[in-house]
């Protein structure tokens, strides 16, 4: 039958007892500093950034569990147990408050702190909590919505740094502990059975609504167990988290075992190789969209990982080839895992000693799992395809605001809406995900949530959402909208503005890559959606298309063919301090090189204004606008991003090009001139201008001193442009202007651009 159960293990580890000496999950931390007090339990990889310590040994850990624990109860005074929430990015505060809030008596909703206002105002509201413990990214966004949240009564900053304007009334968890010394809590007040709920954890659901995961101690303690034994995690082990957020899968395993844990917060998975042989590791944990990252990167061969036994992955499928790609580099073996929020999460874990590529193992210590037929819910045979079922110990007891056992069938069965078959000898391998959600990047997209978010712009009249996929990040979020009657303008203008709007209000993992305008949404007789039909009917077409080229006839009867409908992206950076020119222009081509690797990437030229000290303009050019959001949207662009914003504001442009003309520039040219130009008002459609400009920009190629030239319509801007010309000197560029066409009220802007030394870079790597 289709039916796989793990290993019996020992009765610690899946049947109801204590685990390694405790029942409590906050034991987890009292038994690590009991059996190895001096041993490093946690490496803040980023403490050089940081006021927090550079770590932490278990016997300090839990003393620091103890204090804030002291201080929650303090801060939550009465016998009635309360939600504290908590979330933090890759950090050692995670793991205190985490435990803290178990230690005092309370339950610890964990919340992603990637969230948007209205989805973290749902996740707070349904929880009920009553102090949240939050790092400084999600306390900003938390503000615009606190009053809306009226059992909310305290929030305390965690995690490496204050956000702006936060003032020093704010509390901070270290201010907290330095007050605190002396003054521990040992354990919650009253008896703590192992099946009450202790941990909140939340997983979107097929509705797209957030749900609520109701988890016990006995099903947080057990698992971490059943994780260090399939793992093979000991207290000699220690273990790299490249995660983007702290999971407590990796908290509380570790801790279990004894295991350091080596906390890496850099993206970029080249750093996390040189945090694996800095600290030497011996278990690397990752996403796969970062392994498969690292596998195509063009530096691997040039890496090593030193102490490194094994990689492991989980959330979403690695890509065979990656996994393959990597395994033969580093010469470890590659393997991944599967689980669930309802699991708590594992209950499958490959073999870290005979990974199968494209297999999440067998079911772990004290799990069952079968696959049973979609309609008839009857047990299949092995390698057919069905839903997966999972049962064990880890199980959730319910999901919030139901009795006991909401969300499980007869027998304690979970029904996982993922499809799978089990192989002959136990192995479950995933086909495809049941519902409408998929993973980007490890988390679970709701498309009914973008579509509200859509739905909320006032061009958009309906919207679908699902997701499209991508090898390397699992799904990309792709829609079709009809637009509203009154919306007018350009399709690509209005599109673009959307995406821009919406992007504001999603995380990352959220964002549209693809959107697309339509006349009608198709519907069944029913008048439902059907995502997936629209979803292949996209591929189809996605797949179909070829880029637009134009070819380009000089009057010197030379022709360049120049790839026209590109997608430009046009960026003024102003410096906010003239000081840090240097430290803007190594950032800046540090981001072109990796730019440049991109899949889509066509080519980029950054010039700097002389009439303008301290301002860049960048233009990036891409070969369709689902390429540049793809990589817009990666964690890696984001920090650059957030890098840039430090030093300079900011202004994008995305646009159209219109043409591109003359010889290919490889090397600064002595002058480039940058004209923004509007034609509101003038008289003229927008398809006269571009004719106009285009017999202009030819008419440029027959001139002495002319180089190239770049002609961008703007999406967002209706009748603005971009013409930008290199030249080889300022005089021969004056001398053609006295002949470029007039256009009564047009306005134009021009600015004579120098080629600093982040220009020449830049036109190299470009």
């Amino acid at each position: 039958m289709g039916e796989a159960s793990g290993g019996a293990g020992t009765g610690a580890v899946g049947g109801a007892g204590a685990v390694g000496g405790t029942e409590r999950l906050d034991g987890l931390s009292a038994e690590a500093a009991r059996a190895h007090p001096t041993r490093t339990a946690l490496v803040w990889d980023g403490a050089a950034r940081d006021r927090g310590p550079a770590a932490l040994d278990f016997a300090g850990l839990d003393l620091r569990v103890s204090r804030a624990a002291y201080a929650l109860r303090r801060l939550l005074p009465g016998r009635e147990r309360a939600t504290v929430a908590v979330a933090s990015v890759l950090h050692p505060d995670f793991a205190v408050a985490y435990y803290a809030a178990a230690r005092s008596g309370n339950v610890v909703a964990v919340v992603n702190p990637l969230l948007r206002e209205e989805a973290l105002l749902h996740t707070l509201s349904v929880s009920e909590a009553r102090l949240a413990l939050v790092d400084a990214g999600l306390y900003a966004r938390l503000a615009p919505v606190r009053d809306r949240l009226p059992a909310l009564r305290e929030v305390v900053l965690i995690g490496p740094v204050a956000p702006p304007g936060t003032g020093p009334g704010v509390a901070r968890l270290d201010g907290v502990l330095e007050n605190m010394e002396n003054r521990t809590l040992v354990g919650p007040p009253g008896a703590v059975s192992p099946d009450d709920v202790v941990c909140v954890q939340f997983t979107s659901g097929t509705t797209g609504l957030p749900k609520a995961v109701r988890l016990t101690h006995r099903n947080l303690v057990v698992n971490a167990a059943q994780i260090a034994e399939a793992h093979r995690l000991g207290h000699g082990s220690v273990a790299l988290n490249h995660l983007p957020t702290y999971h407590p899968m990796h908290l509380n395993s570790a801790l279990f075992a004894g295991a350091t844990q080596v906390l890496c917060a850099a993206p970029d998975p080249i750093d996390a190789v040189e945090a694996a042989n800095r600290h030497c590791a011996t278990h690397f944990y990752s996403l796969p969209v970062r392994l498969a990252r690292l596998a195509a990167a063009p530096a691997l061969d040039g890496l090593r990982l030193a102490t490194v036994r094994q990689i492991a992955s989980g959330g979403s499928a690695l890509p065979v080839r990656d996994a393959t790609r990597l395994a033969e580099r580093f010469g470890v073996p590659v393997f991944q895992g599967y689980g669930l929020a309802e699991t708590s999460p594992l209950t499958h874990s490959d073999d870290p000693g005979r990974p199968v590529p494209g297999s999440v193992g067998r079911p772990v210590a004290g799990t069952e799992c079968r696959v049973v037929d979609v309609e008839r819910r009857t047990v299949l045979a092995p390698d057919e395809a069905g839903e997966v079922q999972v049962r064990g110990p880890q199980v959730m007891k319910g999901y919030l605001g139901g009795p006991d056992g909401t969300g499980l069938e007869d027998g304690g069965w979970f029904s996982t809406g993922d499809v799978g078959r089990i192989d002959g000898e136990g192995r479950l391998f995933l086909v495809d995900r049941l519902g409408d959600t998929f993973k980007c990047d490890n988390f679970l997209v709701a498309p009914t949530e973008i579509e509200q978010v859509l739905l909320g712009h006032e061009l958009v009249r309906e919207a679908v959402v699902f997701g499209l996929p991508d090898a390397a990040r699992g799904g990309l979020a792709a829609a079709l909208v009809v637009l509203q009657p009154r919306a007018t303008g350009p399709d690509e203008g209005r599109l673009a503005a959307i995406g821009a709007a919406v992007a504001d209000q999603l995380p990352y993992y959220q964002r549209l890559h693809h959107i697309e305008a339509v006349d009608a949404i198709p519907r069944n007789a029913n008048g439902k959606v059907q995502r997936r039909a629209l979803r292949d009917a996209l591929i189809t077409r996605l797949q179909t298309r070829t880029p637009d080229h134009a070819p380009v006839r000089t009057q010197e009867g030379r022709t360049v063919d120049h790839p026209t409908g590109l997608f430009t992206v046009i960026n003024t950076f102003t410096l906010k301090d003239h000081g840090r020119a240097d430290e803007f222009e190594r950032r800046f081509l540090d981001h072109v090189a990796w730019m440049r690797a991109q899949e889509g990437f066509d080519s980029h030229q950054a010039v700097r204004l002389v009439e303008r000290p301290g301002a860049y303009i960048n233009l990036g050019r891409w070969r369709s606008p689902e390429s540049f959001q793809r990589v817009r949207g990666s964690e890696v662009f984001q920090a650059h991003a957030k890098e840039f914003h430090e030093v300079v504001e900011v202004d994008a442009d995305p646009s159209r090009n219109v043409l591109r003309t003359g010889g290919d520039v490889t090397e600064g040219a002595p002058v480039v001139v940058v004209e923004r130009l509007g034609i509101e008002g003038a008289g003229l459609s927008l398809d006269a201008f571009d004719d106009s400009y285009r017999e202009y920009a030819r008419a440029l190629t027959a001139r002495p001193g002319f180089l190239h030239a770049d002609f961008s319509r703007s999406l967002t801007r209706p009748g603005n442009y971009t013409f930008v010309t290199w030249w080889s000197d300022a005089e021969a560029w004056r001398a053609a202007r006295a002949d470029a066409p007039a256009f009564g009220t047009a306005e134009c802007a021009v600015h004579l651009a120098a080629q600093a030394a982040v220009g020449k870079a830049a036109d190299r790597v470009g």
